[in-house]
């Protein structure tokens, strides 16, 4: 349920409310807004009844939250989320372009890689140190070894890093390397994983699974954010369809429609929603223009020679390209491109 104060109710008034919240066995939640506070109840909507929270004489308005989704919901709270991956902002005005190779291979490559996409105008670097494969004789990453590679790069490079969590027991080593989770398309449904990450306070980009729905999507974000931490970025991936022409089905019909359901960042990764390189520029141009927040992008120094994901990463040449005639999208959409420091 969401309480509406009047714009004249005081600290007191709101605390009395989530006093009566949380004696009921409910879970109180308090929203000062730009204009008037907030207060939300997470629980038997039938025992916040006896409350009779709408005759109180500061309260203006109780309503219930209808998406299956609380607090993720626009519902909840209608202004944007803005998150701030190592101090770069995504989000509400500001767009934010990750790029980097699939995995981490070497310092080399992650050096050289994270030179070019940084010069380009990328705003963090991606790589992924655990590499979970649909084959287990593909490259599943270098673990430990990788995420101390992705550290030193970032602290060089001076740009935030994204990398992949499979599994609870990496949560505590990967919190320590990189600037932000990410939660691949394999573990949208891990809740476990999602609940453990939502009892820390960094950054997790959810991405879409590859047979998910919008509401299976926002329902995962629901678990990391009810357990504490707010800042989840969504991201499209794409999904499997009939269509075999492409890797997947990028859906960018979510972003617009996400943004209307939740208050959360959007993110797009055409790298993966596609598979094939040529149609990477003209997917994160679309990405731009249909409102989302961001972009998540695969790029090797030498893709031919990738370990994983080389026919989808472009060169860096083809990003610094794409980054130059990229801004008239994110200008024309209203947000700004986000810049490191």
């Amino acid at each position: 349920m969401i309480i509406v104060l009047k714009p004249e109710a005081g600290k007191e008034t709101a605390d009395e409310i989530l006093s009566d919240i949380e004696a009921c066995g409910l879970k109180p939640l308090h929203m000062p807004g730009k204009e008037r506070v907030v207060l939300g109840a997470l629980g038997d909507e039938r025992v916040l009844g006896k409350l009779h929270l709408e005759n109180h004489p500061m309260v203006e308005s109780v309503k219930p939250i209808l998406a299956p989704y609380k607090m993720v919901s626009r519902e909840f709270k209608a202004d944007d989320t803005v998150v701030n991956i190592g101090g770069v902002p995504i989000g509400g005005e500001s767009f934010m372009v990750i790029a980097g190779p699939c995995a981490v291979e070497s310092r080399e490559q992650m050096l050289k890689t994270g030179e070019a996409v940084g010069k380009a105008g990328a705003s963090g670097i991606r790589g992924g140190a655990y590499k979970p494969r649909t084959s287990p004789y593909s490259f599943q990453g270098l673990g430990l070894e990788g995420l101390r590679i992705l550290r030193e790069v970032s602290e060089k490079l001076g740009l935030p890093t994204i990398t992949e969590v499979i599994e609870v027991a990496d949560v505590e080593a990967v919190e320590a390397a990189a600037s932000a989770f990410q939660v691949g398309a394999r573990n949208m449904q891990n809740f476990r994983l999602l609940s453990a990450l939502g009892e820390i306070r960094k950054p997790v980009v959810l991405k879409r699974g590859m047979a998910a729905t919008i509401q299976d999507l926002l329902l995962a974000a629901e678990y990391i954010v009810s357990k504490g931490n707010p800042d989840v970025i969504i991201c499209e991936r794409g999904i499997k369809t009939f269509e075999t022409a492409m890797r997947n089905t990028l859906d960018l019909g979510a972003v617009p429609y996400i943004k209307a359901e939740s208050h959360l960042p959007v993110m797009v990764d055409p790298s993966h929603g596609t598979g094939i390189r040529e149609l990477v520029p003209p997917m994160a141009k679309a990405a731009a223009a249909c409102g989302a927040d961001g972009l998540l992008i695969e790029v090797h120094h030498d893709p031919a020679s990738a370990l994983s994901d080389g026919k989808q990463s472009l060169y860096p040449g083809q990003f610094e390209q794409l980054m130059k005639e990229l801004e008239v999208f994110v200008d024309a959409s209203g947000k700004k491109l986000s810049r490191p420091g």
